[in-house]
């Protein structure tokens, strides 16, 4: 991961926001590579969902909307973390990732100063570790009494006690941690000109609501039959109390969500069949099999093969009370594997908590089985700047190639499939001292540009011009050489195209090159 970093920073896909201020934690900016990197996987994302398909159609919705909806959802009064403070540092954790940890708990009832007579009786705690000395544990009680205002503390009725599997402690100095209490993670805002309690907004923790929330707009415009999808990428916020693991877990984030809304098994008869093949007269366990296959199929377009990624079946203890059943989609990161997506079957609750709460009808008159119902929903909901992180690290490869002088040297490459690479293709002049050369060269990109993103250097040896491609993930090189120009009459007219992943070179015709760029990075 370090190495990963690095690279984010040296080659500009990712940046920490207000880097020059010293940053803020759990909020990132994405450099001109990353930029570009994000939005092709949007765009692969949008088109496999929209265009590809007939049955699912787009949402752009606002991050602002009515209090009342986090209310019907359930985020105002459930959406919150377990959350505990070191004693000694305020530093802040989830409880429910405190590592347990076993050694001796050191108990004290207070501290005195004896030359002041000033004395503290509040309750502190410090665990070591097995094999380090007492010493380290008063240490930090002493430090934590200096912070109540005891300037010289002896410290008051020390007791010992072996304790094991505790996570009532913070991991890095040994200190006690406060009991665990609820954190709302949604940041909330104010609309309109006063701060006041009848104004109150939150930014949205999910873009999923606003879906539900427009189902009957959409349904009465869009000429749908359930079965069919709602989908919207959009940005979501959740005031995380512990960012970590570079921008996998983050305060600001983006989501790509899908809502397939379906018929109750009662009106569709549950059956069964190809799971490649859809029925409108499926039930939820068929529909909700067929968009974890779908996903998965997905991510292999993109370049994450079956073997990167894993799938986490929530148990029964584990699910949402509303939900039947949820299959998470994991990558293995080098930090663990964690979930890129997670694909829920919801039941009905959104919809029914929302004519609930909004006294608007939500019911859906299916024309096929004479019937009003409340659809139910399968729900694909990935992270965008998850994914973009887990193809970063899927692409990061070291190998051997030579340098200009044929010394083997380790090149560093970003093996990006070429659908999301966040260039397609560079050109180069082999020479820009030669004007010849550097005309025709641009006369390549010219032609290439209107296609593809197309990168045009023409700074140093051509071969560190090549593997600053390859570190950036540019599958595809073309060089104009004095060839290009008919130094070889046969060769006119064609250019030196150079393959990042096997570094092999073919003379291709510039009539056909952006034909043939177009088939592989497609």
């Amino acid at each position: 991961m370090e190495k990963i970093v690095s690279l984010c920073k040296r080659r500009g896909f990712i940046f920490q926001s207000s880097e020059i201020y010293g940053g803020i934690n759990g909020f990132w900016d994405y450099g001109p590579l990353g930029a570009e990197l994000k939005r092709n996987i949007k765009d692969a994302w949008w088109r496999s969902m929209t265009q590809d398909r007939d049955d699912v159609v787009g949402l752009d919705a606002s991050i602002i909307m009515h209090p009342k909806i986090w209310e019907a959802s359930g985020h105002t009064s459930t959406f919150s973390d377990p959350m505990v403070d070191c004693l000694l540092t305020k530093k802040r954790f989830r409880a429910d990732q405190v590592d347990p940890q076993n050694g001796t708990a050191y108990f004290y009832t207070g501290a005195k100063d004896a030359a002041t007579g000033k004395e503290s009786s509040e309750a502190y705690s410090v665990l070591v570790p097995p094999g380090k000395p007492v010493e380290s544990a008063r240490k930090v009680a002493t430090q934590f009494y200096q912070q109540r205002g005891i300037a010289a503390p002896s410290l008051i009725g020390e007791r010992v006690e072996q304790v094991s599997n505790s996570t009532r402690y913070n991991p890095e100095n040994g200190s006690l941690l406060t009991e665990p209490r609820p954190f709302n993670l949604m940041f909330k805002t104010f609309v309109g000109p006063v701060e006041s309690e009848d104004n109150v907004a939150y930014l949205r923790p999910e873009t999923a609501q606003a879906i539900f929330a427009q189902f009957k707009n959409v349904v009465d415009v869009a000429r749908q039959k359930v079965p069919f999808g709602i989908c919207q990428i959009g940005k979501a916020f959740r005031n995380e109390i512990n960012p970590r693991n570079f921008t996998f877990r983050s305060r600001e984030f983006e989501q790509m969500e899908l809502e397939f809304f379906i018929k109750p098994d009662e009106v569709a008869k549950g059956a069964t069949g190809d799971a490649s093949d859809p029925q409108a007269t499926w039930g939820w366990s068929e529909w909700h099999k067929y968009w974890v296959e779908e996903r998965v199929q997905w991510y292999e377009s993109i370049g994450l093969d079956r073997g990167s990624l894993d799938f986490y079946h929530q148990p029964a203890n584990e699910l949402a009370h509303y939900a039947k059943a949820t299959v998470d989609i994991l990558y293995k990161f080098p930090f663990g594997a964690q979930e890129l997506e997670g694909i829920a079957a919801r039941g009905n609750f959104d919809l029914t908590q929302h004519q609930k709460f909004s006294g608007k009808s939500m019911e859906y008159f299916d024309e096929e089985a004479k019937t009003k119902y409340v659809p139910h929903v399968i729900e694909p909901s990935a992270g965008v700047d998850r994914l973009l992180l887990a193809l970063i690290c899927n692409a990061y490869h070291e190998d051997q190639a030579p340098d200009d002088k044929g010394k083997m040297e380790t090149r560093i490459v970003m093996k990006f499939h070429p659908r999301i690479a966040p260039i397609k293709v560079a050109v180069f002049p082999l020479l820009k001292n030669k004007p010849e050369l550097v005309k025709k060269a641009r006369a390549v990109r010219d032609l290439l540009r209107p296609h593809m993103s197309v990168f045009y250097d023409e700074a140093g040896a051509i071969g560190r011009r090549y593997r600053r491609q390859d570190e950036v993930g540019t599958p595809f090189g073309v060089t104009i050489d004095f060839d290009t120009l008919g130094e070889k009459p046969e060769l006119l007219d064609t250019i030196t195209l150079r393959d990042r992943d096997t570094m092999q070179q073919t003379r291709v015709k510039i009539s056909e090159l952006p034909g043939l760029l177009l088939g592989k990075i497609h």
